[in-house]
């Protein structure tokens, strides 16, 4: 591993000098330092160079040094154009990411206060007979233990973290036939017993995980076309 690590090193150091002979340092217009991927490469070379130069001692700063050795990748990047193009369209997207976000969230709290309304402390069931004993007394008597369901919408952090999991196309099947069978707060399901509710889920994942999938596509692909009109 040592032997690897004097070996892209001293790469890395004569690839620097020949480019700092050719292009120049920081000064003229096109220099090395004038280039950010030049930066990163300059800003690698450096730490290594220092890393190896105090290989021997035990210094807490050295263990820093070592852990930018996971930068070193990051330099096959800059010479391939379109990993380039990828990152720095990535990069550049982050702001309108940001906003797409904010957005998101709007509509995750506008869903949840609704499913809060809609299904508040109704996710209710009985461990034994979930579909006869209605309330807590009669699950009680029957010996059984009063639960809820580990994704609800009593409140509406819970509902936000409900309808995450709904978004992700992972299990919301299960938590759709919950509000399917609500009968009312602090009540027993009975099966099919809301239809209905069943257009809240659909209008959700259409518009909280379809529409805004498309939204951070749409953003990045705006991005990635502007880095290749720039390139």
């Amino acid at each position: 591993m040592s032997v690897a690590d004097y070996f892209f090193t001293v790469a890395f150091i004569i690839e620097m000098v020949i480019k700092l002979i050719a292009l120049g340092f920081v000064m003229d217009d096109g220099s090395y330092l004038r280039d950010n991927w030049n930066r990163l490469d300059f800003f690698i070379v450096v730490t290594s160079i220092v890393e190896l130069a105090f290989s021997g001692l035990d210094l807490p700063i050295i263990k820093i040094f070592r852990m930018l050795r996971t930068l070193r990748p990051l330099r096959f990047i800059s010479h391939n154009v379109a990993m380039r193009l990828i990152v720095g369209a990535l990069i550049e997207s982050v702001g309108s990411i940001f906003n797409v976000l904010v957005v998101v969230a709007v509509v995750y709290l506008i869903f949840a206060i609704v499913g809060v309304s809609l299904f508040g402390g109704g996710f209710w069931h009985c461990s034994v007979d979930e579909y006869r004993l209605h309330n807590s007394k009669q699950c009680l008597k029957a010996g059984g233990a009063w639960l809820n369901q580990d994704h609800n919408f009593d409140n509406v952090p819970e509902a936000m973290m409900t309808l995450f999991v709904v978004s992700s196309l992972e299990g919301w099947p299960d938590i759709m036939f919950f509000a399917l069978d609500y009968t009312g707060r602090d009540k027993g399901p009975t099966y099919n017993h809301s239809p209905e509710f069943m257009v809240y889920f659909v209008l959700f994942i259409l518009i909280g995980s379809f529409f805004f999938l498309n939204f951070f596509i749409g953003v990045l692909f705006l991005e990635y076309n502007k880095a290749q009109r720039e390139e």
